[in-house]
This record gives structure tokens, sequence and C-alpha cells, in this order.
């Protein structure tokens, strides 16, 4: 398992997004925004599922419940070059609510299994599936193992655990991030009681540093808005933990790179937001961003 990676993100990690982010690390393991199966059999799927070459290792991330529909998705995103494929049961939005997937399916372990079982037999790329610690009242460790238990007996090797329950109604897809408490002891207890499954561990990580501290007790970490709205500190990734001896790339060095990749695509500005927090925390920070959305 890849020790450190960037979560998918709705409306942040499209493929350019993706992109830019690679200029920073070449290492950590990237993911789409969660893409519904609906979208790929019935949509354009080119524009949901196209990668550039350099955005490898990168993991799709599907949403839905049917175990046919996520086989076809898998079987589809295997022709397109994936590395992963990623099922959400964590999103707790009412656009997936209504469609009975996401966090909702915390609910149904055995659908679940199901679902990891027909995508795992369409395809021989890793399965893996990023949940929360609980959903409701359902939010006790053995229920937590429960599920954990019969998705790996259906051939999921690898989980990204976000550190809070969800609550499905009474707070937003934002407070969701933000108000259930961090429980970072039950994600480090689950590797303990199954050392044979990867582990990662999503929620509330803002530092590389916080990042190492957890590598001790789990096999990853998920990164999410910190990296995004503070990009540069990927530039350290590959150093710290993958090889001590990869180059630092230097701010003026990526933006320029993404410019001219924008350039070549004959993109808007509007892209342009992806590199925004670049200079995060910088002296001049903030007028250099507003030269650029200028």
């Amino acid at each position: 398992m890849i020790p450190l990676s960037i979560a998918p993100m709705m409306g942040y990690t499209d493929r350019h997004c993706r992109f830019f982010l690679r200029l920073l690390t070449k290492r950590a393991l990237l993911y789409t925004e969660m893409v519904t199966t609906g979208a790929i059999l019935h949509g354009d799927r080119d524009r949901h599922l196209r990668i550039n070459a350099v955005e490898h290792p990168i993991a799709l991330q599907l949403g839905g419940a049917d175990p046919k529909a996520l086989a076809a998705c898998a079987v589809i995103a295997t022709e397109y070059g994936y590395d992963e494929i990623n099922l959400n049961v964590g999103c707790p939005s009412d656009r997936v609510q209504a469609g009975c997937f996401g966090l909702c399916l915390l609910k149904t372990p055995e659908l679940v299994a199901e679902c990891v079982n027909a995508m795992q037999s369409a395809t021989d790329i890793p399965v893996t599936v990023k949940t929360r610690i609980g959903v409701d009242d359902q939010d006790d460790y053995e229920y937590l193992v429960h599920f954990v238990s019969l998705v790996a007996q259906a051939g999921c090797q690898q989980f990204i655990i976000h550190a809070r329950k969800g609550w499905l109604k009474g707070l937003s897809p934002k407070e969701n991030r933000t108000i259930p408490p961090l429980d970072y002891d039950r994600v480090y207890r689950l590797k303990q009681d199954f050392p044979e499954l990867s582990i990662a561990l999503n929620g509330g990580v803002t530092s590389l540093q916080e990042a190492k501290q957890h590598l001790q007790c789990v096999d990853s970490v998920m990164l999410g808005r910190a990296a995004y709205h503070n990009p540069y500190l990927l530039a350290e990734v590959d150093s710290m933990l993958f090889d001590s001896k990869a180059p630092l790339p230097s701010r003026e060095s990526v933006f320029a790179q993404y410019q001219a990749y924008l350039q070549g695509e004959e993109l808007t500005g509007h892209s342009l937001r992806h590199a925004l927090g670049l200079y995060h925390g910088q002296p001049h920070g903030k007028q250099w961003r507003r030269q650029v959305i200028r």
C-alpha cells in the first residue's frame, strides 16, 4: 500500500488538479473525484475517465450500489488504465443518499461485500473501500469489525478509514467532515486486529509530520483539503517517504509547468484555481493570488 495519498474531493480533484498535484509529488497515490456508475455507463465516459499518463499511480473512486453496474465500471476503468478502483462508502450528501449509496452502504455490509466481490471478479487491479468508523447510531467498534470482516472476505484487502462517524441526517457534508469527533485510536486498533489487511487513516491530518506519526500505527495516510489549500506541503512527500534524494520542486517551476499545461490544453483561467494555494502562508501570498485570478 502506498504510504500517502490525496483524497477524492468532489469539485476539486479533477484531472487538471491531479496534473498540478503530480508536479509536486511523483509518488503519492492520487484519486479522482467520485464518479457514479450511471455517469460512466450512460454519460460522457471519456470526460469522466480520461487520465494523463503522468497521473499514475491513480485510483478511480466509484459511487454506486448495484453490483452488476459496479462490475461493468470496473472493467471499463481497467481499460482506461487505472491502478486501483475504490468504492465510496462514506459520502453523506443528499444526492448520494437519494441513490442509496455512499455512507448509506455502511448500514448494509452484506451488500458492500457483494459489490466488492463483483468488482474484484471483473478486474485484476485492487478494489478498495473508503468508509467511516460508524454511521448514525451504528458506531460501536464491533460493528466496524463486522463490516470489515465481511468485506475483506469478499476480496477487499485495503481499507481507507475516515476516523469520524457520519450522520445521514442533521449534518451537512461539510459538517460531517468537522463536527463528529476524530477517533484515531479506533483506526489503530483496527490495524492491530487485522494485521493482514492494509489500513489507511483519513481525517484531520494537516501536515506530513502528523502523517509520519500515524504511519507508525497504520499502513498509509490520506490527506484531504489540507493538501488542496496548501499544496506545497506535498513538495516534500517524495523525499520524506519514498526517496531521500528526490529533488524538491520550487514553487516557481511548478507554477510555470502548470501554466504551460493549461495552455497546451487550451483551458481558460478557471483551472488556475487549483494552484491558488501554492504560496499559502508565504509573504505576499495574497498579492500573488490576486495577480493570478485577475
